[in-house]
């Protein structure tokens, strides 16, 4: 345990007056009734309130040793961290010129953030469509419709297909649209349409003229096309070992005019583009000339060729069919296994949490040693700073941040001249030298911020769909932009408030005990805690246990399970919070670096064993009914819930610890208003069914689990009667249903 903080002086105002009445018998016999309000008692009471004030502050002197500690240690305290997210911009509906945006276009409302690579929005829209399967075995009814249309196209095998449109809400899907897997063709298509024809408009015209400002901004160089990617970064198997992701190799094409069939122009992509639809990010394509963006007849109007073989999907609405002006079509690579796509979205641009400063002059140097002095902002980002000084009579000159001006040198001339500070990021201070490690400002130098960013914070993680506006200024004349629409598909994520002084002086035992390196399971445990820039709310190590092969005994193994936090910190429902490879990558990041060098080092997400539960049981005269069974349903949930305040000791069910019927039965008990429990019973998933559990000779049920599982509760039924109920036939987990959609095979081929 922690050594106790000792108190110099418990005392308090109370104890100080009554010792100090108690000395008068023995110094003045003649005072005999201190009563309150008699001036003597006055000055005790007054002395009482100032040395009861001296001793709060003799207090604490430990309180300092501890700040001070922490210094000394170098564990300053950490900066608050930017959320990041994704948006697709495109003009008003009654926009008719493109417009080309800087970078650092801000978004004031509800928290502010700002773009981080310029952007051109032409007028056209992107609208995402594949090639959906469909098959025999998936729609018997349409057998003979595609034995008929096999003999149209001379008896080849078809790939029969409907037109599928996606994220035409503008929200990601998070499980994510396999390109592979999902499509007849390996591809993803966007529809690129001209604005809608206003009364009086030629839309020929109209698209006409987007096609050459999608091709070429008013200088004539090419107008870069932003196309934001959101790969689905869900971990299928909790159990695979994270490395590097694996390179995926596809390439973008854009639609070619032709006499009727549609050719394709392969884009070249720009440089500080997305890492291969391996991370979320933007796309900057080139655009060929106008001459060479455009459809084939075909593409625009409804012939045999419509859609078949390498045709764009067919657009069966005349009104985007006029309105077309080309394709972008994502084309994965014969090689290419999965590729996996929660969204895709034209005209792009990456968002960070926070405000950029420019040009601002902070402050004027006194010429001392040491000097600090403090920015108008906090929670800095260390890299974005560019300081300069400007000393009397010369100009400014940039000077160098660096982590600690006592290492600058080991040449005590370069040292002393060299024109560096450190930052504290998180309270905004710089520290200049002191003449021997780095160079003491002259008085009245005037120290300028050329540029900073600051921000952050957990106010930045929001919900999809809840930016609404943006504002920023065109390149070419710097003019303000303000008529953009904004699309948010997912939620901004990353954001962390900034460390408090309580939160870092914990820290300061662990930094002890495991001193930045990962030995022990402790030190594996809390280092993975505190992993920057996601949100981990549980972790499990598992010495010696090899999760590919559920081998256990592995000498030189070590296998990490993080679990993240939800939204609201409480209990849920099914399903449970499960790990994204984002996450899984950030812990093992944070822990690689940290373990022994022979360590094998594993982190997994959780492998979840799904449950239902049905409890039969009978309530007391006076309790509402609807009530009771709902709180033995959140009480059934609680238990078995993986993070706090589940489990027996309220930090989440025990891994691997097996689910008994008796200990539900106890704790739907224990909720008020029932009268006594007639049985409780456990049921486990074979294929789409439930299956109650067997009992064993004492007659109790046992779901036995794996020391690397975790129960997830999908169902729980709570009934009153003298029985549990022993079947469990409603629909879980929240699925489709299995609802079928129309399939016009023939309308698509012919």
């Amino acid at each position: 345990m922690p050594l106790p903080v000792p108190q110099l002086d418990d005392r308090r105002f109370d104890d100080l007056v009554a010792e100090l009445l108690a000395r008068i018998p023995a110094h003045t016999p003649e005072w005999t009734n201190p009563r309150v309000g008699d001036p003597g008692r006055t000055l005790i009471e007054l002395f009482a309130f100032l040395g009861d004030t001296l001793l709060y502050r003799a207090n604490q002197v430990p309180e300092r040793q501890r700040r001070v500690f922490l210094n000394l240690l170098g564990l300053g305290l950490k900066p608050a961290r930017p959320a990041r997210g994704l948006l697709a911009l495109r003009l008003s509906d009654e926009g008719r010129d493109a417009v080309d945006l800087r970078a650092r276009a801000r978004i004031e409302r509800p928290v502010p953030f700002e773009t981080l690579q310029e952007v051109s929005i032409a007028p056209v829209s992107g609208e995402v469509y594949i090639k959906r399967r469909v098959s025999v075995e998936s729609h018997p009814e349409l057998t003979e419709t595609i034995a008929q249309l096999g003999q149209l196209y001379g008896g080849r095998a078809l790939d029969t297909y409907e037109t599928t449109p996606l994220f035409a809400n503008s929200l990601a899907v998070p499980q994510g649209i396999d390109v592979i897997a999902d499509t007849v063709d390996r591809c993803m298509w966007m529809a690129l349409l001209a604005p809608k024809a206003a009364r009086g408009e030629d839309p020929v015209a109209l698209r006409d003229r987007a096609r050459e400002q999608l091709a070429r901004d008013a200088s004539g160089s090419p107008r870069l096309l932003n196309v934001g990617v959101l790969p689905a970064l869900v971990v299928p198997d909790e159990q695979r070992a994270i490395g590097a992701r694996e390179q995926i190799d596809a390439q973008w094409e854009i639609s070619v005019g032709g006499a009727r069939a549609t050719d394709y122009h392969t884009l070249d992509i720009a440089p500080g583009s997305s890492d291969g639809l391996r991370r979320v990010g933007v796309f900057r394509l080139v655009p060929p000339g106008a001459e060479l963006i455009g459809v084939g007849a075909s593409a625009r109007g409804i012939d045999a060729l419509s859609g078949v073989d390498d045709e764009p999907p067919r657009l069966d609405d005349p009104e985007r069919a006029l309105r077309l002006v080309a394709w972008l079509r994502l084309r994965a690579a014969p090689t290419t296994t999965q590729l996996r796509l929660s969204w895709i979205g034209l005209h792009a641009v990456q968002i960070e949490q926070g405000v950029t400063s420019e040009s601002l002059v902070v402050a004027q140097t006194r010429g001392v040693a040491d000097e600090r002095l403090m920015l108008p902002l906090r929670n800095v980002d260390a890299a974005s700073l560019q300081l300069a000084v400007a000393e009397p009579g010369a100009d400014y000159d940039a000077w160098t941040r660096v982590d600690d001006l006592a290492l600058l040198s080991h040449r005590p001339d370069v040292a002393r001249d060299a024109r560096a500070y450190e930052l504290d990021p998180q309270s905004g201070e710089v520290r200049f030298g002191d003449g021997v490690r780095g160079r003491v400002p002259a008085a009245g130098s005037r120290v300028k911020v050329v540029s900073a960013r600051a921000g952050g914070g957990r106010a930045g993680n929001l919900a999809p769909l809840t930016l609404k506006e943006i504002t920023g200024w065109r390149i070419a004349d710097r003019s303000p932009v303000s008529n953009l629409k904004v699309q948010q598909p997912s939620a901004t994520l990353g954001g962390e408030d900034a460390e408090t002084v309580e939160a870092a002086e914990a820290r300061i035992p662990g930094v002890l005990r495991h001193r930045e390196r990962a030995v022990t399971a402790d030190d594996y445990r809390v280092l993975a805690l505190q992993t920057p820039g996601v949100d981990v709310a549980r972790v499990e190590v598992l010495p010696r246990f090899v999760p590919r092969t559920r081998a256990s005994g592995v000498p030189g193994v070590v296998t990490v399970m993080a679990l993240p936090g939800t939204v609201s910190g409480g209990v849920g429902s099914a399903p449970n919070p499960r790990a994204d490879q984002p996450l899984i990558e950030a812990v093992h990041a944070q822990l690689d670096s940290r373990r022994p060098l022979a360590t094998e080092l594993y982190v997994i997400g959780c492998e979840y064993v799904p449950l239902a539960v049905s409890v039969g049981l009978s309530l007391r005269d006076d309790a509402p009914r609807d009530a009771a069974l709902a709180a033995v349903r959140a009480a059934m949930r609680r238990l078995l819930w993986p993070l706090a305040p589940g489990g027996f000791d309220g930090l989440g069910w025990a891994l691997g610890r097996t689910v008994a019927d008796r200990e539900l039965e106890v704790e739907a008990a224990r909720v008020a208003g029932v009268a006594a429990v007639a049985g409780v019973n456990l049921f486990v998933r074979e294929g789409d069914d439930w299956v109650l559990v067997g009992r064993n000779a004492n007659g109790a049920q046992q779901v036995a689990l794996s020391r690397w599982q975790l129960p997830e509760l999908m169902q729980v039924v709570v009934e009153v009667g003298n029985a549990a109920p022993e079947r469990i036939d409603a629909e879980i987990g929240g699925g489709s249903g299995g609802t079928r959609v129309a399939v016009p095979v023939i309308t698509d081929l012919c």
